[in-house]
């Protein structure tokens, strides 16, 4: 088999979906730590356009960007798959998995912003989230129905946010922050 390498970053939401993916794959892969304040000649000649983490290096070929990354670990290791084996079940998968992504930065403006701002910010995240727990998850546990998938995946990232959104006061919660999974 060859060479597996994840270049990330041990805050990076991005770096961490890359790891739960190729843990639920079973791939063995070797980690490096990355400094994204000052930037390593590994990454900088591995993700020469964007300079950021996440970058999976396999057989010494480079793909960057976790989005990416998830794509090719579902395409390269069929073992658990990921994504639905239906393919309107999968179409209906990356739809989510690109809200999650476009939504990102909406959800994350409420602890970037203060006053009227911020709340404006928190009205738009927490239609957003609603989206996403009524149209997107529904009553089932996770994405995909009976276990964890690439849309699980991808919207890990709210796990971080959930622990931090339980501890403001100032943001409604919702039936998933309240729910035990």
């Amino acid at each position: 088999m060859a060479e597996v390498k994840l270049i990330g970053f041990w805050a990076s939401p991005f770096s961490d979906r890359v790891i739960w993916a190729l843990k639920l794959k079973g791939v063995n892969y070797e980690y490096v730590e990355e400094d994204p304040y000052n930037k390593t000649q590994l990454l900088l000649q591995h993700n020469p356009v964007h300079k950021k983490v996440p970058v999976l290096i396999h057989g010494g070929k480079s793909i960057p960007e976790s989005s990416i990354i998830l794509e090719y670990i579902e395409e390269t290791w069929p073992q658990n798959p990921l994504l639905p084996q239906d393919a309107y079940h999968r179409a209906m998968a990356r739809f989510w998995i690109k809200f999650g992504e476009e939504k990102m930065a909406t959800i994350c403006s409420v602890f970037k912003t203060a006053g009227a701002e911020q709340e404006k910010a928190i009205e738009e995240a927490t239609e957003q989230l609603k989206i996403i727990e009524e149209k997107g998850l529904g009553d089932k546990k996770f994405f995909g129905g009976g276990g964890i998938g690439l849309v699980d995946i991808a919207f890990g990232w709210l796990a971080y946010l959930f622990e931090v959104v339980a501890g403001c006061r100032h943001i409604p919660s919702t039936a998933c922050l309240d729910s035990e999974f």
